[in-house]
C-alpha cells in the first residue's frame, strides 16, 4: 500500500491507541459520567492523548476534534475528528463492538478515515479517490438497488422510534429482505465490504462516523443523514446504501425534512 503522510500517520495513531486499550480492557477500568450521562473511561482519556500527540507532533497546523478533548485550532484548513473508543458501553460491557475512530476533514468533507476495531479483528482505511481497505484487503458494496433485496441493519433508532418518521421506517423493514442490528462500526464496515446493502442510524455525533463515511463512500456507496443532506459536523443520523438507487428509494420512504 503506497499510503499518503495523512494515513500513515492515521494509521500509527490508531495502532497507538489499540496498545492503550488492549491494557486497559485487560486490567478492567473506572467508569465515571459525562454531563451528558454518557459514560466515559480512562481507557478513552489515555487512547486520544495518545492519538492527539502522534498527529500533533506531525502536523501541529492541523486542527483537532476530539470526544473527550474538544476542539483546538477550528480555523484550520485540515481538520482531524477523533473518537477514541466509539462504543465506550460496549468497552464497559466487555463485548468486541467498539472501535476507534480518526478522520481527516477538509472544507467540511472527509478525504481520510481509519476505523480500528482491535477486538473484533478489523482495520479498515479509506483514502479520497484511492479506495476502501479492511485488513489490507479492498472492498466493495454490493450492487444490490432495491429495498426487496436488501439487507438493512439498524442503530441508535430511539429518536426515531419517538416522532412520525417510525411508521416511515416500519414501511422500509416490511420491504427488505433481511432486518439486522449490529451497530456501531460494524454494519459500516459490513456495508463497505459487501455483507449488508443499507443502514440507518440515528441519536449519534459526527464523530462516530466521519471516518466510516469515507470508508463507505471509497468502497461506492451512498451516505447521508436520513434528509438526505451531506453529512456535517453537526450530523446527527445517517442513511447509508450500497447503491445510489437504493439510497433514493429508502429515501422517498422516509421523507425526513
Amino acid at each position: 500500500m503506497n499510503a499518503s503522510p495523512y494515513l500513515e500517520t492515521a494509521l500509527r495513531a490508531a495502532k497507538s491507541a489499540e496498545a492503550v486499550i488492549r491494557r486497559y480492557w485487560d486490567q478492567g477500568v473506572d467508569v465515571t459520567l459525562k454531563a451528558d450521562d454518557s459514560p466515559v473511561t480512562q481507557a478513552d482519556i489515555a487512547a486520544e492523548e495518545v492519538i492527539r500527540s502522534t498527529i500533533l507532533d506531525k502536523f501541529p497546523e492541523h486542527g483537532f476534534y476530539g470526544e473527550e478533548s474538544g476542539k483546538t485550532r477550528q480555523e484550520a484548513e485540515l481538520q482531524w475528528l477523533i473518537d477514541p473508543i466509539d462504543g465506550t458501553k460496549s468497552f464497559i460491557r466487555r463485548t468486541p463492538f467498539f472501535s476507534t475512530q480518526i478522520a481527516l476533514w477538509q472544507d467540511n468533507e472527509g478525504i481520510l478515515g481509519v476505523s480500528n476495531a482491535p477486538l473484533y479483528g478489523e482495520l479498515a482505511w479509506a483514502e479520497r479517490g484511492r479506495g476502501s481497505f479492511i485488513n489490507e484487503r479492498r472492498v466493495w458494496v454490493s450492487e444490490v438497488t432495491s429495498l426487496s433485496n436488501a439487507a438493512i441493519s439498524l442503530g441508535n433508532i430511539k429518536s426515531l422510534a419517538k416522532s412520525p418518521a417510525w411508521l416511515q421506517l416500519a414501511e422500509i423493514v416490511a420491504q427488505v429482505d433481511r432486518t439486522r442490528g449490529y451497530g456501531d462500526f460494524c454494519h459500516y464496515h459490513m456495508l463497505a465490504a459487501g455483507q449488508i446493502d443499507l443502514v440507518i442510524e440515528s441519536d449519534l455525533n459526527i464523530l462516530d462516523v466521519a471516518a466510516l463515511s469515507v470508508i463507505v463512500e471509497e468502497a461506492g456507496g451512498v451516505m447521508t443523514q436520513l434528509d438526505g443532506k451531506p453529512l456535517g459536523l453537526e450530523s446527527t443520523s445517517v442513511l447509508a446504501a450500497a447503491t445510489a438507487e437504493l439510497h433514493a428509494e429508502t429515501l422517498a420512504h422516509l421523507k425526513i425534512s
